[in-house]
């Protein structure tokens, strides 16, 4: 049997179940997820390892119009990536009718690329099967029109699993003959700090304000083992810190007493003990970084 190895992306309009899918095709949490729009900012690879093949997902940030640097960096991160791979997976979502923003894509990708574009209806659980069924040839009515002939269609649903492993089978079938590219149960290639960060801010995402999550970076400090612990018994300090742009952001991601920033703490915690398969001890610290999005020093030092 022929080993084949590659990469592959999942592209589409923010939030439409890019690193849903990601993490449902990985078998694990390798990517954050969240209901607000435009939270995936790292092109995050996730690992998908098959007996006769390795597939290496690029969670990409979804293409949008950019009203900062951070956008405009975020657009060029989508762009290289989808030049370099071996095979591109358009999502729709099945709940909406492709719209203005979707064929946009669909003419990006077709300008770009001429083969290794399967087109991906995502949510398929949201929709009774008639309604699926409209969406799905609607989307692929609206690449066709956009001059993006899909070499598959793929309804799916990353929420309750339908069809993640038959979308996997599709990618796989589209790369090349080759060797893995990554050791035998390898998930993701991301430093740990950066998953961390990833989590803390995936938490920090949840129940804010409106206009406040694109304002929010987390960077990791420093995560060094505890001296001194009882064998047997391992502790990880991990010291982080919130970054906001602006002084009344601050008090909203502390809250009142500091239960906001005690829920975060909680929350992330948890995910961050099951990723590093050890107790942490989370140091949280919030800071202000004004207009942090607009500087290209300071998205540098934020790893942008």
């Amino acid at each position: 049997m022929t080993f084949r190895s590659g990469f592959a992306c999942l592209v589409g309009r923010p939030n439409v179940g890019k690193s849903s899918l990601t993490n449902a095709l990985v078998g694990q949490k390798v990517a954050i997820t969240s209901e607000r729009p435009q939270t995936t900012r790292h092109a995050i690879r996730g690992i998908v390892n098959r007996d006769a093949a390795q597939l290496i997902l690029v969670d990409t940030p979804g293409l949008h119009k950019p009203r900062t640097l951070l956008g405009e960096r975020l657009n060029d991160i989508v762009r290289t990536t989808w030049s370099e791979v071996d095979t591109v997976g358009l999502v729709l979502p099945a709940d909406q009718k492709p719209g203005p923003g979707d064929r946009y894509l669909a003419e990006q990708l077709a300008s770009l690329r001429r083969a290794g574009v399967v087109l991906v209806v995502n949510k398929m659980d949201l929709v009774d099967k008639a309604s699926g069924a409209a969406v799905l040839a609607a989307a692929h009515a609206m690449c066709l029109a956009a001059g993006l002939t899909p070499d598959d269609v793929v309804p799916v649903s990353a929420l309750s699993g339908d069809n993640v492993e038959v979308l996997g089978d599709v990618l796989v079938a589209s790369l090349p003959a080759g060797p893995a590219l990554y050791p035998a149960g390898v998930l993701t290639d991301e430093p740990e700090e950066t998953l961390v960060a990833e989590l803390i801010r995936e938490a920090a995402l949840a129940g804010v304000r409106e206009e406040l999550p694109h304002s929010i970076a987390v960077t990791v400090e420093e995560m060094v083992a505890r001296p001194d612990r009882p064998e047997g018994k391992p502790l990880l300090d991990v010291h982080a810190t919130i970054h906001v742009e602006r002084d009344s952001q601050k008090p909203i991601v502390i809250g009142r007493g500091g239960s906001r920033l005690k829920q975060i703490g909680a929350d992330s915690r948890a995910q961050i003990q099951a990723l590093l398969g050890t107790p942490v001890y989370l140091h949280l610290h919030v800071r202000v970084a004004k207009e942090w999005q607009r500087d290209p020093k300071q998205l540098r030092r934020l790893g942008f």
